[in-house]
């Protein structure tokens, strides 16, 4: 069985990406599985470059085909901040929200986007990106117990409930990540023997 690295040690990010594998003859490792691995300094200015960065470390350090995410929310009153710096925008996830909602008080506009771009690397280079994205609101309070990051606030269009509410299975299908990693996916199939099947 071939296998691949995702380069995050986010164990929620993994059990998404392992769910969207599904029954693929592949299986997936994470920086998890490398302790030693070095902390990736993540100074690119758009979720491209520092999908880019991540995916050819891991590609160099675990010597296999590595991906990486790079994602974040984009909240249109407030300029498209958090943006990149979505996971850095407070220490903690609970503060995350807060410091999101406080900044949002009192404004009508609450439209945002999530935005993931996922880069592969393989035999020690990025051979593409690819990009998914969500569009929904800001709720005005954190709903549901699920999900990671700011799911509790974030109502996806054509639905009445937060992305922190949806069963697992339903968020899988709809996400950012979900339709980055579909993209990238049906490119890997394409290009299967242009990659010599290194990859899947």
């Amino acid at each position: 069985m071939a296998y691949i690295v995702v380069a995050t040690k986010n164990a929620h990010k993994v059990d998404e990406f392992r769910a969207l594998i599904g029954d693929q003859n592949v299986e997936l490792k994470s920086l998890l599985d490398y302790p030693d691995f070095p902390e990736i300094e993540e100074d690119g200015k758009s979720f491209k470059e520092n999908a880019s960065i991540k995916a050819l470390a891991a590609c160099k350090y675990c010597d296999v085909p590595a991906f990486a995410d790079d994602s974040g929310l984009e909240v249109e009153a407030l300029d498209g901040a958090p943006g990149i710096y979505s996971a850095r925008y407070a220490p903690t996830g609970p503060e995350r929200i807060e410091k999101l909602l406080k900044a949002l008080d009192g404004k009508e506009n609450r439209r945002a986007r999530f935005v993931c771009v996922i880069a592969i690397a393989v035999n020690g280079e990025v051979i593409d990106t690819f990009e998914g994205e969500v569009k929904g609101r800001i709720a005005d309070a954190p709903r549901g117990e699920g999900g990671f990051g700011y799911d509790p606030v974030f109502i996806p269009d054509g639905y009445d409930c937060t992305f922190a509410e949806l069963p697992a299975e339903e968020k899988n299908k709809i996400s950012h990540r979900a339709r980055a990693f579909a993209k990238a996916m049906e490119f890997v199939e394409d290009q299967m023997s242009v990659l010599d099947n290194d990859f899947l």
